[in-house]
C-alpha cells in the first residue's frame, strides 16, 4: 500500500516530521508503517500519530539519507513480518481516556436522562469488550470489568461508572505502552549495524547503503571494509576474516570463484564480488530472523503466571457472588469485581523478562527469550570448550621448530621470518613480529619482498631466497616438500596450532606454530560465576591431557576432559545431566552445535560460527568473557524480580479484595488501588539493576597465579 501523498512539515538534523494523510484512514496499519521505517539501517525511531496524521522519524545522518528515508516512506509495503509485529504489539489507544474525560466534564450540566444515555455511550466499549470476551474466551478479567461498570451505570451511579472506566482505560493504556516499548527496544537490538557498499553501476563506482545492494551487483571491497552480501568472488585476491560469522580466528584466502559471507571483514587485498544473496536473504539477516522468532516464544514462568491469573478470575467471581449473596450490596459486588490479579501477573512477568533481555543486550549479551533466561538462572554447572572461549583470537607464537641446519638456532629462524613478515599486515605476521620484538631479536637484512596476497611471501637473503607461507603455497608454487616432517607437523596441528611454513630453495627450513592466547579475565570470571551460584566448572579441550590438566588447575576447574573429539562433547553434556545437573555449555565452533543443543542452556561466543550462534540460547555480542557472568547475574535477578512481583501482586490484591468484600473500599477506590498496584509492579518489572561486576572498561584483574599463554 504505497503512500501516495505526504509532506515534510518540520525538519532538524536527524529528525523529520512528515504529514501523512493516510494515517487517518480507518484500518491503516500504523504499527506496520513504524516497523517498516525502523527496519531501515540508521533509523533510531519512527513514531506515528494517527490523530494528527503525522509521522516523526529520528535517524542517524551518518548512516541514513533523508531522501532515501522519504523514498522508503512513499514505497511503504507492509511485509508479513511487519504485520505480525504490528498485531503482536498493538497500539496503545488514548482516545478512550479523552472521551471519558470529556464525559466527566459534561455530566454536571446534563439532566438525569441525558447523563444516563451519555454514560452508557461512554462505557459501551467496555461492555461490548466484556461480552465478546465471555462468548469467545469464557470468564476473564474483561468480563468482571464489564459487570462492575455495567452495574454502576444501570443503578444511576454515573460518576462511579465513568471514573471507574477512566481508571481501567488509563491502566490499559499504560500497560500497552510499557509492553510495546519493551518490544521495540528488543527489535532495535536485532537490527544489523549499518554497512555501506561500493557498487559498480553504469561504469562508475558509487557508495550505497548495504541493504540497497541488488542481486547481480558487482561489489568492490577494500582493506578494513565489511562484506555486505553473500556472494562469489569474480576478481582479486584477499585475506578475509570470517570470525564474526564462522568462528575461524585466522583469516582465510579468497579468490575467484570462492564464496564470501556477509559480515566478514577484508584484512588484506581487494575483491570484486558478485552479489548472490542480499538484504534479508544474507547469512546475518537469517540469523537475526531466527533470533526474532526465538524472542516470541513464551517461557514456562509466563505460562504458569497466565494459568494462575486465569484461576484467580474465578476466585474474584466467586468472592463477589458470595458477598452479594450474604449482603445484597451491589456496591460491594462492584468493588470486588474491580479487583484483578491477572493484569499484574500476566503483564508483569513478560515485561520483566523483556526488561532483563534488554538489560542483558546493553551488557553485550543476547538471550533468546524468557525460556533461555530461566534455564540460565537455574544452571548449576557450566562447561567451557577451551578454544575460543577461555582463549581469544589474538595469536601468539608457541613453537619455533628448526628442521635443517640452514639456520643456526630458533632465534635466528624467528628473526629471519619476522624480518620478512613485517612487510605484511595480517594477524599471523603481526604475531611473529611481536614475538621477535619480545625476544629483542635484531632485524636481518634481505632483498625486496615478493608478496602473493593470501598465500605467502619470499625475499632474498645472504644464503639464498627464503619463502614463508602456507604449506600449499610452498609445496605447490615453490616446490618445497614437507612430507619428511609429517609427524612433527601433525603433532603441532593436533594441538590446535596454526602453522607457518618456512622454506629455502634447497628445501624445508622450519616451522613456526601459533595459537590463540588465554583471556586475561578468565580466572576472575570463573570466580565470579562461583559467587553467582555455579557449583561445578568443567573444561573440555582437544589438548593433550598433561597440558589441559595444568591449565585446569591454574584456573580452578572442578573437572577437565582432555583429548576430546568434537563429536564427544554432546555425550559429556548428557552424562552430566544424567547426574541431575542443570548444564550450561559455552562454545563457539561449528562442531559445538550438538553440545549447544544438548545443554540445558547453550552459550555462544561472538566470534562463533553462525550455526553455533543460531543453535545457542545465549549469544555474546561483545568478545568479553565477563559477559557470561553478567548474563547469569541478570537472569538470576530477573527471575528473583518476577518472584517478588508475583508475591506482591497476590498479597496486595488479596488485601484490596478483602477491603472491598468487607465494604471498606468503594468501586472507585478499588479500581484506583488495583490499577496503581498493577502499574507499580510493571515499573518494578522494568527496573533492571546493572550487574555489580560489569564495567564498560575491561574487567579489573584480580590477584591470581602468574598468567601464561595458552601454549607455554
Amino acid at each position: 500500500m504505497p503512500i501516495d501523498e505526504y509532506r515534510v512539515v518540520h525538519e532538524l538534523r536527524g529528525r523529520l516530521r512528515v504529514r501523512v494523510p493516510a494515517l487517518g484512514r480507518r484500518g491503516f496499519p500504523v504499527d506496520a508503517l513504524e516497523y517498516w521505517i525502523e527496519s531501515r539501517s540508521g533509523v533510531i525511531e519512527a513514531q506515528a500519530n494517527p490523530g494528527a496524521q503525522s509521522l516523526v522519524i529520528r535517524f542517524d545522518p551518518a548512516h541514513a539519507d533523508r531522501v532515501a528515508l522519504l523514498r522508503r516512506l512513499a514505497s511503504f509495503e507492509p511485509s508479513a513480518e511487519s504485520r505480525r509485529v504490528a498485531r503482536k504489539s498493538g497500539a496503545a489507544e488514548i482516545a478512550p481516556l479523552v472521551r471519558t474525560g470529556m464525559t466527566l466534564l459534561l455530566l454536571p450540566f446534563l439532566p438525569p436522562a441525558a447523563k444516563h444515555v451519555l454514560t452508557f455511550v461512554n462505557v459501551g466499549g467496555t461492555l461490548i469488550k466484556g461480552f465478546e470476551t465471555l462468548v469467545q474466551q469464557g470468564v476473564k478479567v474483561e468480563v468482571l470489568d464489564a459487570l462492575a461498570v455495567g452495574l454502576a451505570a444501570s443503578q444511576g451511579k454515573h460518576y462511579t461508572a465513568n471514573i471507574t472506566d477512566f481508571l481501567l482505560s488509563a491502566g490499559e493504556y499504560l500497560e500497552q505502552r510499557t509492553e510495546r516499548q519493551s518490544d521495540r527496544l528488543l527489535r532495535r537490538l536485532l537490527r544489523p549495524e549499518p554497512v555501506s557498499a561500493w557498487v559498480e553501476r553504469a561504469g562508475e563506482l558509487i557508495q550505497i547503503p548495504g541493504d540497497a545492494v541488488e542481486t547481480g551487483d558487482i561489489v568492490v571491497v577494500g582493506v578494513g571494509e565489511t562484506i555486505p552480501v553473500d556472494g562469489r568472488v569474480i576478481d582479486g585476491a584477499a585475506l578475509v576474516n570470517q570470525a564474526a560469522v564462522t568462528g575461524e580466528d585466522v583469516p582465510v584466502a579468497k579468490e575467484a570463484p570462492r564464496r564470501v559471507i556477509s559480515g566478514s571483514v577484508l584484512v588484506e587485498g581487494r575483491l570484486r564480488i558478485e552479489a548472490v544473496q542480499v538484504g534479508e536473504n544474507t547469512t546475518t539477516a537469517r540469523v537475526a530472523r531466527f533470533i526474532q522468532e526465538s524472542l516470541d516464544k513464551g517461557s514456562a514462568t509466563e505460562r504458569t503466571a497466565d494459568a494462575l491469573a486465569d484461576r484467580r478470575v474465578y476466585l474474584t467471581l466467586g468472592t463477589g457472588a458470595l458477598i452479594y449473596g450474604l449482603t445484597r450490596d451491589s456496591t460491594r459486588l462492584q468493588s470486588v469485581f474491580l479487583v484483578d490479579y491477572s493484569c499484574a501477573l500476566k503483564l508483569g512477568t513478560p515485561v520483566a523478562f523483556k526488561s532483563g533481555l534488554h538489560q542483558a543486550a546493553r551488557h553485550g549479551v543476547l538471550i533468546k527469550g524468557g525460556e533461555a533466561m530461566e534455564q540460565l538462572a537455574a544452571a548449576d554447572t557450566m562447561v567451557f570448550d577451551k578454544t575460543g572461549t577461555l582463549t581469544h583470537s589474538e595469536l601468539a607464537v608457541t613453537d619455533v621448530v628448526v628442521l635443517t641446519d640452514q639456520v643456526c638456532s630458533e632465534e635466528d629462524l624467528l628473526a629471519l621470518v619476522a624480518s620478512v613478515e613485517e612487510h605484511a599486515s595480517h594477524p599471523v605476521a603481526r604475531a611473529v613480529v611481536e614475538a621477535a620484538k619480545d625476544r629483542d631479536l635484531q632485524h636481518i637484512s634481505h632483498g625486496e619482498v615478493d608478496y602473493l596476497v593470501a598465500h605467502g611471501l619470499s625475499a632474498q637473503i645472504r644464503i639464498g631466497r627464503i619463502t614463508v607461507g602456507s604449506r600449499h603455497y610452498l609445496e605447490e608454487h615453490a616446490g618445497i616438500a614437507f612430507a619428511p616432517y609429517e609427524d612433527r607437523i601433525r603433532r603441532l596441528q593436533d594441538e590446535g596450532k596454526t602453522l607457518l611454513f618456512v622454506g629455502h630453495e634447497k628445501g624445508p627450513v622450519g616451522l613456526i606454530a601459533l595459537r590463540d592466547t588465554l583471556r586475561h579475565e578468565a580466572w576472575a570470571t570463573l570466580q565470579r560465576l562461583r559467587h553467582l551460584g555455579i557449583e561445578h566448572l568443567v573444561m573440555i579441550t582437544g589438548d593433550r591431557r598433561a597440558k589441559a590438566e595444568a591449565l585446569g588447575a591454574e584456573l580452578g576447574f572442578d573437572a577437565v576432559h582432555a583429548e576430546v573429539h568434537p563429536e564427544e562433547k554432546a555425550a559429556l553434556i548428557a552424562a552430566l545431566q544424567q547426574t541431575g545437573r542443570k548444564v550450561a555449555f559455552v562454545g563457539d565452533g561449528i562442531n559445538d552445535g550438538p553440545a549447544l543443543v544438548a545443554a540445558d542452556v547453550g552459550i555462544a561466543m561472538p566470534r562463533g560460527a553462525d550455526i553455533a550462534r543460531a543453535t545457542a540460547d545465549v549469544v555474546l555480542l561483545d568478545d568479553r568473557l565477563g559477559a557470561i557472568a553478567d548474563a547469569r547475574e541478570i537472569a538470576a535477578g530477573t527471575l528473583g524480580r518476577i518472584r517478588n512481583n508475583f508475591h506482591a501482586a497476590v498479597g496486595i490484591n488479596t488485601g484490596i479484595l478483602a477491603g472491598a468484600a468487607f465494604g471498606y473500599l468503594s468501586p472507585v477506590a478499588s479500581a484506583l488501588l488495583h490499577n496503581g498496584t498493577t502499574l507499580g509492579i510493571l515499573l518494578n518489572a522494568l527496573s533492571a539493576a546493572s550487574p555489580t561486576g560489569w564495567s564498560p572498561m575491561p574487567m579489573r584483574r584480580l590477584a591470581r597465579p602468574q598468567e601464561t599463554p595458552a601454549d607455554p
